[in-house]
């Protein structure tokens, strides 16, 4: 970091500010959440709220450490087309999604910074990201990474999920109940587990094989889950697991050399025609 300040918000700075703060080590963290459908008994932010607070925790947190870390103002619409037809849902196509992050990477490669990463809440985006993270590292030459805003699904099911857990169920629940409790309403909450994908031994949501969905696919109420034993207790320990998690992780991104000090090869992170990778 080439400035002491007391923020980590990068919009909170001034353009001048920006560009004396940032450097090609700085690691500058793009939260990405969701404004969708989380069944009768969580808000429609429940993605973005989770993205946004952990990922300013974490981010406070490893600058604490003395690490270059910064952060910008969390996306909330985003690819949540699996929730259309379902009241609140305002999602965005995946071509808007794509040429809007691709643009936002354009711009960060406008300054010193040359690290990105994306801090994602909501699996509806996983795939698009993927393939951005390419693209701008293509294009732009930027370092890009995708991290979870939560510790791996599969370290918190619920008892009853049978690895199907995977929106609005007992991990969500719980930590919209720490995060903020007045949003929940667990009198309408029920669980909305498809037993009968647990059935299959190769494809489901984490198996070899995966597939295409939406969420009114599989004769649930929408949500994907069981949250009727969620507790702010549970959302507290996993709140903090995630954020523990993310500073570990970032401490890895800033030292992170794909070549291992061999030498960075050619401009823009391109490789010599006919390579493979």
């Amino acid at each position: 970091m080439n400035a002491v300040t007391s923020t980590r918000k990068l919009a909170e700075l001034s353009g001048n500010a920006a560009a004396a703060a940032l450097g090609p080590d700085s690691v500058v963290v793009l939260p990405t959440g969701a404004i969708e459908y989380h069944g009768p008994h969580l808000p429609l932010m429940t993605d973005y709220l989770i993205a946004d607070s952990v990922a300013n925790a974490a981010v406070d947190a490893a600058a604490a450490k003395g690490l270059d870390v910064w952060i910008l103002p969390t996306i909330a619409y985003t690819k949540s087309d699996e929730h259309h037809w379902a009241p609140g849902t305002m999602w965005i196509s995946w071509d808007t999604l794509m040429q809007t992050v691709v643009e936002l990477g354009s711009s960060l490669a406008a300054t010193p910074a040359k690290k990105l990463v994306f801090f994602n809440g909501h699996g509806g985006n996983l795939a698009l990201l993927q393939v951005a993270c390419r693209e701008l590292r293509r294009r732009f030459g930027l370092q890009t990474f995708l991290m979870g805003a939560t510790v791996p699904p599969g370290d918190h099911d619920g008892p009853e999920e049978l690895g199907l857990g995977i929106h609005a169920g007992h991990a969500e629940t719980s930590l919209v109940q720490h995060l903020r409790p007045e949003l929940v309403d667990l009198s309408v909450a029920e669980p909305s587990v498809p037993a009968h994908l647990a059935e299959y031994e190769h494809i489901g949501f984490r198996k070899r094989v995966t597939f295409g969905w939406l969420s009114n696919d599989f004769a649930t109420n929408g949500t994907l889950g069981d949250p009727t034993g969620a507790n702010a207790a549970y959302g507290a320990e996993l709140f903090d697991r995630s954020v523990t998690d993310a500073v570990a992780a970032f401490a890895e991104i800033a030292r992170f050399d794909a070549a291992g000090g061999a030498g960075g090869g050619m401009a823009g992170g391109a490789t010599p025609a006919g390579a493979s990778s």
